[in-house]
């Protein structure tokens, strides 16, 4: 069983602590926030344990659950590759297309292995559909939500339209000739 701890203990981070220490495939082993207010209130409200750095939390597991604001998940998943450990890093991967692409080239440099939480494709919705999409011709997506401020540490592209992306990309056997789009 792969020990795991989780990077961010706010909104989505508590999500995740939930479900890892819910899970039989993991071992949940703690988290660490730099808030140290929320920090302390997760860790009174759930009993998880709480690390003090994120040096000690790395050393502890095998695997990191990068749950941190977008604009962390660079600094943090070099740290955490570079000790050799696996992570799993919540959606968008990075903030920029360079810095995701070291991220890529780490992970391959020290042999660990990295997902993106692209959680979309897997939506009962879309997988009860997605075998019988066959080569689409024009793909249209709507996303109609009112405004929540969580997510404004990146464009709308990255935080929400990402999901529409990752699952097109899923099921269209050919290159994007064209990308059109208004907001």
């Amino acid at each position: 069983m792969l020990k795991v701890g989780v990077l961010g203990a706010g909104h989505l981070g508590k999500i995740h602590l939930r479900l890892l220490n819910q899970s039989e495939k993991y071992e949940l082993v703690g988290f660490y926030d730099a808030f140290e207010e929320n920090a302390n209130k997760v860790a009174a409200e759930f009993g998880y344990k709480k690390f003090d750095s994120i040096a000690e939390l790395i050393a502890a597991v095998d695997v990191v659950d990068i749950v941190t604001p977008t604009m962390q998940h660079f600094d943090c998943a070099k740290q955490v590759i570079e000790a050799g450990k696996h992570i799993f890093i919540e959606k968008p991967i990075s903030n920029t297309v360079a810095e995701a692409e070291e991220i890529i080239a780490l992970a391959n440099k020290y042999n660990v292995k990295g997902q993106v939480g692209h959680v979309e494709r897997f939506n009962p919705a879309f997988t009860a559909v997605k075998d019988k999409i066959n080569n689409p011709m024009f793909i249209e997506t709507h996303r109609l939500a009112e405004f929540n401020p969580r997510g404004t540490d990146v464009p709308v592209v990255l935080d929400l339209m990402i999901h529409d992306i990752d699952a097109i990309l899923s099921v269209v056997k050919s290159k994007v000739k064209s990308v059109n789009a208004s907001g």
